[in-house]
């Protein structure tokens, strides 16, 4: 799914410690290696671009005097621009990564939010009230991120990033609300149906997930289930499914009193080491490097 929008995000590339970004915005100073707020007037920008976004995005855009709007983007969405707004001028986005606020309150319910739904077909338009409003969100998240790192410093940049979405949805619910009904795609109930599936406490005896299961329970054949998703999200089911391992596998793996075995057979993997093998294909470390890495990180912002 693509809106048009008049940016150039970061090219996202995966070291061994930490994902980071390619700094495509030539004249940005990278403050922070999982979240970023940009300025398009300083940063450097290209006419036109296609990615496949793996990071959180908010876009605010100003209408002259008349307010903006916001376009949010998922992980996992393709973007395309041009360079034709209709009027709008972007005046900054917000970027960051699932790691930023991976074993946070937010990270639990950021799926939840409404705007999330539009699969980046359409905009939220602001009132003035509400343009200034975001653009005071945004510049508190700078400010943190100019603060040197401290043991609360992650804390205040993802309570920050959450009150900004906590008004977008304010927003949202009235401008879409009413409405939203009126269209609805296969992914928004295949979500459903797979968050439900991994809150389910017997997940160790059920297993994984199956295309054929989600497909009997939207009442649909596996193959145009699998089309649809396709369709939608340029994956298949299957990759779809096992992307959503991997995210509730990095969720468990920051419980650090959780075993790898026990994560393994919770996220019903019937062999430990079938899980480890999983997990490093898709990640490219091990579960246990992962955990380490993410311990080293936090201590290194305390230090």
């Amino acid at each position: 799914m693509t809106t048009v929008l008049n940016l150039l995000f970061y090219r996202m590339i995966r070291s061994i410690n930490f994902h980071t970004i390619c700094n495509d915005f030539k004249q940005h100073e990278i403050q922070h290696p999982l979240v970023e707020v940009i300025h398009f007037s300083t940063a450097g920008l290209s006419s036109e671009f296609k990615k496949h976004f793996g990071w959180y995005g908010v876009v605010l855009s100003s209408l002259n005097n008349l307010g903006g709007r916001l376009v949010f983007i998922a992980p996992g969405q393709d973007i395309k621009g041009k360079n034709n707004m209709t009027g709008y001028h972007p005046d900054c986005t917000l970027l960051f990564h699932p790691d930023l606020i991976r074993g946070t309150p937010f990270a639990k319910g950021i799926n939840e939010y409404s705007f999330f739904d539009n699969q980046t077909n359409g905009s939220l338009h602001l009132s003035p009230q509400e343009y200034q409003l975001a653009l005071d969100c945004l510049a508190n998240i700078e400010m943190e991120l100019g603060h040197p790192r401290d043991k609360f410093s992650k804390r205040l940049i993802t309570t920050n990033i959450e009150l900004f979405f906590n008004y977008s949805e304010r927003f949202y619910s009235r401008q879409y609300i009413p409405r939203k009904d009126t269209h609805k795609g296969i992914l928004k109930p295949f979500e459903e149906l797979l968050n439900r599936y991994f809150e389910d406490e017997n997940l160790a005896e059920t297993g994984h997930p199956s295309v054929a299961y989600f497909a009997d329970e939207l009442h649909l054949s596996p193959n145009y289930f699998g089309d649809l998703i396709k369709k939608e999200t340029g994956k298949s089911a299957q990759e779809y499914i096992q992307h959503k391992i991997v995210e509730e596998a990095k969720n468990r793996i920051f419980d650090n009193h959780k075993s790898i075995y026990e994560i393994a057979y919770e996220l019903g993997f019937k062999y430990p080491q079938h899980f480890s093998r999983f997990f490093k294909n898709v990640v490219g470390q091990s579960p246990k490097e992962y955990r380490n890495t993410i311990v080293n990180e936090d201590l290194q912002i305390i230090k």
